[in-house]
């Protein structure tokens, strides 16, 4: 709109303006608002305590409700297989059980655990339980040790497939067999278990990274095409928790996956750097310092491969011979070493394809950090497992007929 020139209106002010109160006036006012400040500030307090009040009365009456602290009667209806998690408390066991159909409540089953030691001493794992039970029972079963399931013990030095003793003709189980039959539960009368063919299966054609095979493996595991030994030494040895209801290859996939933070952890990668070597190399080093001695004589062994290695000698070891024939064998026959594989360290240069077995830390130390020495050849010579070291051929060639002499070899390497 055009200005017209007329005087614009000025606001209206809302009561008498303060500064022509009386200074009494003014005074009084001022003490009245902060009356009024505090007494808000007593009211909000004091709701502020009721509504916590009500909060607290309300969780009590809530608990008192009929059924809230319900609790099951009777055998149950079904079994399931549930894990504990490290770290669980009390309450947080009791949540998955009642998540899992087990207790009625979590808080029966609270109840039912207070005071029982056995709770506080429960392991993470995985156990056997059944449906709808009372929650006492819950308690009962869950620190009955014949409950647990899944549980998975791995030696050092095991491959994954079983192998026979050429003298005792005993067969050791691989880790393959001990994934099996740590998978073995029985449920409402039915055994269920993931075979070693299923594993196997799962090794050879699930992808690396559905086996989550680390970046630093997946190259060689890829080479290795549909055999199932690609995956060798990717599981770290040692006490591991199975779940009995997964398929094959989210075991092994667990497994690795788990394995390779624990390698990362052992400084795998860095110290693989360290030796101007792939951290794969260092970890079959490893599994051959695991086969190859006893662990007083790790160090010196690994040092004998790196510098058979940077030598550019076959390593000449019987147990990548042994490796692919499934067996143990102090010494192999001339026939055998003729055999091309993989792995057979007498017919090429260089470390076999993957590593022959899953070595334990001691092993994987040596590799590491290897002894110094410029050995190039070792022999045990008696069953007490003595081991000499040399780089002479000739004096080499001495400790062996020390060796046949002692019974522990019957022909020569």
């Amino acid at each position: 709109m055009a200005d017209t020139g007329r005087p614009r209106a000025k606001p209206v002010a809302v009561g008498p303006p303060r500064h022509r109160l009386p200074r009494r006036g003014r005074a009084t006012a001022e003490k009245s608002g902060r009356r009024r400040r505090i007494t808000g500030w007593i009211v909000g307090g004091l709701l502020t305590v009721i509504v916590l009040a009500l909060v607290v009365l309300g969780a009590k009456l809530w608990d008192a409700l009929p059924g809230h602290d319900a609790d099951y009667t009777g055998d149950g209806e079904r079994d399931v297989v549930i894990e504990v998690h490290d770290g669980d408390t009390t309450t947080a066991v009791g949540q998955t059980l009642h998540d899992f159909g087990v207790v009625a409540t979590v808080r029966a089953f609270v109840d039912a655990a207070h005071g029982n030691s056995g709770i506080s001493a429960i392991q993470p794992g995985f156990y056997r339980m059944r449906t709808v039970i009372p929650a006492a029972t819950a308690v009962s079963k869950l620190t009955d040790p014949n409950n647990r399931v899944g549980r998975l013990v791995i030696p050092e030095g095991r491959q994954l497939d079983d192998t026979v003793d050429m003298k005792t003709e005993e067969v050791t189980a691989g880790i393959f067999s001990l994934i099996s039959q740590a998978s073995c539960v029985e449920l409402n009368g039915v055994e269920h278990c993931v075979t070693v063919e299923d594993l196997r299966a799962a090794a050879s054609t699930e992808p690396p990274t559905g086996l989550s095979v680390p970046p630093w493996a997946a190259l060689p595991v890829t080479q290795m095409g549909r055999d199932h030994r690609r995956i060798e030494g990717l599981i770290v040895p040692g006490s591991w928790n199975v779940d009995p209801s997964a398929s094959a290859t989210t075991i092994l996939s667990t497994l690795i996956a788990d394995s390779a933070r624990m390698y990362t952890g052992f400084g795998l990668p860095r110290s693989a750097d360290s030796l101007a070597m792939s951290p794969y190399d260092v970890l079959t080093v490893a599994s051959l310092v695991q086969r190859e001695t006893k662990p007083e004589d790790f160090p010196k062994v690994a040092r004998v491969i790196y510098n058979r290695l940077h030598q550019h000698r076959k390593l000449e070891f019987d147990s990548t011979v042994n490796y692919r024939l499934d067996r143990q064998e102090v010494a192999t026959t001339d026939a055998d070493r003729a055999k091309r594989t993989p792995w057979n360290t007498y017919m090429a240069e260089g470390l076999p394809a993957t590593p022959i077995c899953s070595p334990g830390d001691e092993a994987l130390q040596a590799a590491e950090h290897p002894a110094e020495g410029n050995w190039l050849f070792f022999v045990t010579v008696d069953l007490e497992g003595t081991t000499l070291f040399t780089d002479d051929y000739q004096q080499h060639l001495a400790n062996i007929e020390k060796a046949k002499n002692n019974g522990v070899l019957d022909s020569v390497r």
